[in-house]
């Protein structure tokens, strides 16, 4: 089975795409806003691109910037986000929010804009995070300690954060 997702209400279909061959168009209408909508069977170009904008931590020639993972919980799927160096801003995917690590989710007490971790590199050329919430209404906890709307804190590998009730765990990239 294969979900796809309405580019209009951006609610997920789900079809069986066996009967169907790669680089076959298809189209589908949304049983929740009735949008018609076509897809090509394939890679998909998205996600291609978003490695390529962003490129994995493990991967990355110059040792990457680390990554997190988001935890698959009852309010979506397990999901994992390169980090980049300067400010990444993490939040809820929504349509219009530009958000460096937007996070597939129906958990609304997550903002649009929840928090930000930065990335810089100290003297031997290893990332540093520093964590910091964006303000947020719900607030970000880390380690199960709520952080203060000033306050900036530094952040290891392994840390865990919870961003409204969604939680994600910092990953630095193994030299």
């Amino acid at each position: 089975m294969k979900r796809v997702r309405c580019p209009k209400c951006e609610e997920y279909l789900t079809f069986d795409e066996t009967p169907y061959k790669e680089g076959q168009s298809l189209v589908f209408e949304c049983e929740h806003c009735g949008k018609q909508f076509s897809i090509r069977l394939g890679k998909s170009r998205v996600e291609a691109t978003r490695r390529d904008a962003r490129p994995d931590a493990e991967t990355s020639p110059d040792g990457g910037c680390g990554s997190i993972t988001v935890i698959e919980n009852v309010f979506g799927y397990k999901q994992v986000f390169p980090l980049a160096e300067g400010d990444n801003i993490i939040g809820r995917r929504c349509v219009g929010s530009h958000v460096q690590v937007p996070i597939e989710t129906s958990d609304m007490s997550m903002d649009r804009y929840h928090c930000v971790i930065n990335v810089k590199r100290d003297k031997q050329g290893r990332p540093v995070y520093t964590l910091r919430d964006a303000p947020s209404l719900t607030g970000t906890f880390l380690n199960n300690e709520i952080l203060g709307d000033k306050d900036r804190v530094r952040i290891e590998d392994g840390a865990i954060v919870t961003i409204g009730a969604t939680t994600f765990i910092l990953h630095a990239p193994h030299s």
